[in-house]
């Protein structure tokens, strides 16, 4: 058992981690799984503290206070002393998706496009990297900057380090967000942001905290550095981490990392749990002990209740019995489903994963009733409550007054966790982040984009606000009708389609575009796709215009997995997705 955090009232996480240097050096932090197998490096709390001094003493002599720099790391532990010497340097860590070998051009574009938002002042990376790109001039507002190999400075450099005064309300971090309905903005989050985010971890982990975690999420995503980096140094817990590749191409290597360090703490989003119960055989299952695992943490909405019920199904027989904790205290056999998102630093609601099965039929008007028979339902997960002083409307999207109980509406916090604003982007940060409701004048809100309702305290998402479907007058989310495709033949991939309008003289038109599964290229196209409109008929009423079958691997989706609706309207307006065709 860990003992309760006595950190909860320092003003930023280089103070937290400046004190776990002082009284806890030899500690473990973190340590790396190479290929997500073998134990690799390994950082105690001094080591981290005199690699992030050293990296401070450099950057304090070439970037202002308050300037940018971008991090730009392939996976590994070098990310982390970097992130915290920006910090104790004063300067903003913009971290940054890193190139790939077989995406070069599209990664530096994406890189292009965050460095002319935010105008870094350098490039910290490693020293592979670093020889490999820096100085290059083909890549618009990054090739020309100072490029430093922060894994090739001495902990020496640290003794120079001039330590400065943090005011709460300094930006800590420029956290651009994944792009799932929209290009990726930089979420200004301050300090006050970072340490109020992380005392609601804290509060919803409850008196033990999270106690050793393991987690392979990206660590330039906000979930993996807020949840997988700042809240193990915040509560003074070790962490071990993997590439998230290394999962990706071999999904046991989590579970077995879990059972191997005997993890009270994991969390993924809601595909990960999916692709373990799919590709973990069961002979690969009855190596696994995964009793110590309390804490089962999902995110990344929406949650599919199938895949709850898959998941512990499967790994039952291992030990699995996860507990969620909320404010009456545990409950055992239950995820931890949580939801957050950047502009509000991450964390926004959190507890037990309960499943609510409402009408169908009323869920198209906006209302929530209980579902009259099984032909008529809709189940969705609760994400559970909020924590500290974290306040939820319900609101409507157009009128921007709160709704009644039982309707659904726009998600609206209003909290210390709430960022600052958009870089650079001054109208919008008044539009997402400063709403105030228009019949009491309550606020301000941040405006989350998801749609959702409450009952009894818990929160329910129902889909993206952009994304919803108006089609003759009724209410579709994109993500039921992508199921019942997905549903509807053994090939089509799980998870890898995207329902979407377009217009054609006048009328809105349904469109899907659907990856089809790795095998034999002799499938009867014209026999499954009148199977996928005849159960999109019958479970939707609905009729597909376009059903656009694509290569494997090929949906746009986000860093964290989400699909990029927006781009695959945009890609199938165009002509540029890779279709997949059947043999002659």
């Amino acid at each position: 058992m860990f003992p309760s955090n006595p950190l909860t009232a320092a003003t930023s996480i280089a103070e937290v981690l400046q004190t776990r240097a002082a009284t806890r050096p030899d500690d473990l932090a973190f340590c790396w799984l190479v290929d997500g197998e073998q134990e690799g490096p390994r950082l105690t709390y001094r080591d981290l503290d005199s690699q992030a001094r050293a990296l401070a003493a450099t950057l304090q002599d070439i970037v202002p206070p308050g300037e940018r720099a971008l991090l730009l790391y392939a996976p590994g532990l070098e990310f982390i002393p970097a992130f915290f010497g920006c910090l104790y340097a004063g300067v903003v860590p913009v971290p940054a998706y890193p190139p790939r070998l077989d995406r070069l051009a599209q990664s530096w574009q994406i890189l292009s496009n965050i460095a002319a938002d935010c105008r870094p002042q350098v490039v910290l990376t490693a020293r592979n990297l670093a020889a490999l790109c820096g100085g290059n001039n083909a890549i618009p507002y990054v090739g020309n900057l100072p490029w430093i190999a922060t894994d090739a400075l001495p902990p020496s450099e640290g003794t120079s380090w001039r330590e400065r005064a943090c005011h709460p309300d300094a930006l800590a971090v420029l956290q651009y967000t994944s792009g799932s309905t929209a290009a990726p903005r930089g979420v200004r989050v301050t300090h006050r942001n970072l340490m109020h985010n992380q005392r609601m971890m804290h509060a919803a982990l409850g008196p033990d905290g999270p106690g050793l975690g393991v987690s392979w999420l990206p660590l330039y995503h906000d979930m993996g550095l807020v949840g997988g980096v700042l809240q193990p140094v915040f509560h003074g817990t070790p962490c071990v981490l993997m590439s998230p590749l290394a999962f990706l191409q071999k999904p046991v290597r989590w579970l077995r990392a879990i059972a191997r360090y005997g993890a009270r703490t994991s969390g993924a989003p809601d595909f990960a749990y999916a692709w373990c119960a799919d590709r973990i055989p069961v002979e690969e299952r009855t190596e696994l002990d995964l009793s110590a695992w309390a804490v089962a943490i999902l995110g990344g909405e929406p949650i599919n209740p199938r895949t709850l019920e898959r998941f512990a199904a499967a790994f039952a027989p291992c030990g699995f019995c996860p507990v969620a904790f909320s404010p009456s205290g545990f409950r055992p056999g239950a995820f931890s489903s949580c939801y957050g998102l950047a502009e509000a630093t991450l964390l926004v609601t959190a507890g037990p994963a309960r499943v609510r099965t409402v009408s169908a039929t009323a869920l198209e008007r906006g209302e929530i009733a209980d579902a009259p028979y099984p032909g008529d339902s809709r189940s969705f997960v609760s994400c559970g409550t909020p924590w500290l002083d974290l306040r939820l409307a319900i609101v409507h999207p157009e009128t921007l007054i709160r709704q009644p109980p039982g309707r659904v509406g726009e998600v609206w916090v209003a909290s210390p966790s709430v960022a600052d604003g958009y870089w650079g982007r001054a109208d919008e940060s008044e539009h997402t982040f400063r709403a105030f409701l228009r019949d009491t004048g309550d606020g301000p809100f941040l405006r989350t984009g998801d749609l959702g309702f409450l009952e009894d305290g818990e929160l329910f998402i129902t889909g993206r606000l952009k994304d919803l479907l108006v089609i003759r007058g009724r209410n579709h989310y994109p993500q039921d009708i992508e199921q019942t495709v997905q549903a509807a033949h053994p090939r089509l991939r799980a998870g890898c389609g995207a329902a979407f309008e377009t217009a054609e003289n006048g009328a809105t038109l349904l469109v899907v575009v659907q990856e089809v599964e790795r095998g034999p290229r002799t499938l009867d196209v014209r026999r499954l796709v009148g199977e996928v409109r005849q159960a999109v008929a019958e479970r939707h009423d609905l009729h597909i215009h376009d059903l656009q079958l694509l290569e494997f691997g090929s949906i746009p989706k986000t860093s964290s997995g989400k699909i990029q609706r927006h781009l695959c309207r945009l890609g199938y307006e165009q002509g540029t997705l890779r279709r997949w065709e059947a043999s002659p």
